[in-house]
C-alpha cells in the first residue's frame, strides 16, 4: 500500500490537461517534461531560425553545390529533410549583412569612395598650404564633381551628394524645408562619421530591402518564363517562382558571406565566377528550355532587377541618411 501512495499520478498536460504518457502530448504537441534542461532550451531557441542537426548541413551542401535542386525537391513534396526556403532566406540574409557589418573597415571604406580629398578645407588657418595659379588649374581640371541633380524623392524634390559627400535637397515647399533641417544636422557631422552613419545604416536596413525585393524577382520570373509544350515542367504559379528565388538569393547570400570573409583573392574569383554559372545552371534545371532562349530571359530578368535593385540602395542610402 505504501509502495502504491509513493506512485505518481497518471502524467497529463500541463497546457490542455489531456493525459499524456509520452515526452509530448498527443493532443496540443507540448512537452510533458516541467523544464526542459539548458541544451534542449538553447537548440530550441536557435531552431526556430535554423535547423541545427542534419537538415542544416544537408540543406547548405545542396544550396551550394546542387543549382536548382533544393527548388525540385521542394516542389516534388520532399520537404522535410530540408530547410524550408523562407527560413533559409531569412537566416542567410541576415548572416550577409552581419558579416559585411563587422569585417568591413569603414577607415578603408573612406579612403575609396573619396572622390577628392585636396578640395576639402583646411581644419583650420595654420594647416592650409599655399598654392601657385598654376596648380589651381591643374586641381580644377581634375576634380571630379558629382553635385548633379540626385534621384527624385517626391515630385518636385531632388537629393544629390557632392564632392565632398555632402548630401543636398532641391526644391521648395514643406516637404524640402522638412528634409534640408535633417540633412542639415547629417552635413554638420565629421566626413567619417557621416560615412559610418551612411554604411551601417544600409547594413541594417539591408534584409528588408531583399525582402521587398525577393517577390518583384519572383514576379519577374513569372513572366518570362512561361509554362510551354517543350518545358512542361517549368512553374507555373506564383509561389512556385518565389520557392525558386528563395533559394537562389539564399545561395547568393552564402556566396557573398564567404567572399567577405575569405581573404585570399583567387578564391574571391572563384566564387565570383560560380554565382554567374550557378544562375544559369539552376534555372536551367528548374526552368529547361532552350539556352540561347534561357540566356535571352535571363538577360531581360537581370536588366530590370538591376535597375530596382538601384532604386531599393538609393532609397536604403536615403533612408539611412534621413532616419537618424
Amino acid at each position: 500500500m505504501a509502495d502504491a501512495a509513493l506512485e505518481p499520478a497518471a502524467a497529463s498536460c500541463r497546457n490542455c490537461g489531456a493525459p499524456a504518457g509520452d515526452a509530448y502530448c498527443p493532443r496540443c504537441g507540448q512537452e510533458t517534461a516541467a523544464l526542459p534542461p539548458a541544451r534542449q532550451f538553447l537548440k530550441d531557441a536557435a531552431g526556430r531560425y535554423v535547423a541545427l542537426d542534419g537538415r542544416l548541413w544537408r540543406t547548405l551542401f545542396a544550396l551550394f553545390f546542387r543549382p536548382g535542386f533544393l527548388t525540385l525537391e521542394y516542389l516534388a513534396g520532399r520537404r522535410r529533410r530540408y530547410v524550408r526556403p523562407a527560413r533559409l532566406f531569412l537566416v542567410l540574409s541576415l548572416l550577409v549583412f552581419a558579416t559585411i557589418r563587422l569585417v568591413v573597415d569603414l577607415p578603408r571604406l573612406d579612403g575609396a569612395i573619396t572622390v577628392d580629398r585636396a578640395s576639402a578645407p583646411p581644419k583650420s588657418e595654420k594647416d592650409a598650404v599655399p598654392r601657385d595659379q598654376a596648380a589651381l588649374q591643374a586641381e580644377s581640371r581634375t576634380t571630379t564633381r558629382t553635385d548633379t541633380a540626385g534621384p527624385v524623392l517626391l515630385p518636385g524634390v531632388t537629393l544629390h551628394f557632392d564632392d565632398k559627400g555632402e548630401l543636398h535637397v532641391d526644391g521648395a515647399g514643406a516637404v524640402a524645408k522638412a528634409l534640408e533641417e535633417r540633412i542639415a544636422r547629417f552635413n554638420a557631422l565629421p566626413r567619417q562619421e557621416r560615412l559610418e552613419q551612411t554604411v551601417l545604416g544600409v547594413l541594417r536596413y539591408g534584409p528588408y530591402a531583399m525582402f521587398a525585393l525577393l517577390p518583384a524577382f519572383a514576379f519577374l520570373l513569372m513572366v518570362v518564363h512561361r509554362r510551354s509544350r517543350r518545358a512542361p515542367q517549368r512553374p507555373r504559379l506564383y509561389a512556385e517562382h518565389l520557392v525558386f528565388a528563395a533559394h537562389n538569393h539564399a545561395f547568393l547570400f552564402l556566396a557573398v558571406t564567404l567572399m567577405v570573409v575569405v581573404p585570399w583573392a583567387p578564391l574571391r574569383g572563384a566564387l565570383a565566377l560560380w554565382c554567374l554559372a550557378y544562375a544559369l545552371w539552376s534555372l536551367r534545371v528548374v526552368y529547361g528550355g532552350h539556352w540561347v532562349a534561357l540566356l535571352a530571359r535571363s538577360w531581360v530578368v537581370a536588366i530590370t532587377y538591376f535597375v530596382l535593385f538601384a532604386f531599393v540602395m538609393v532609397g536604403l542610402l536615403l533612408t539611412a541618411v534621413l532616419l537618424r
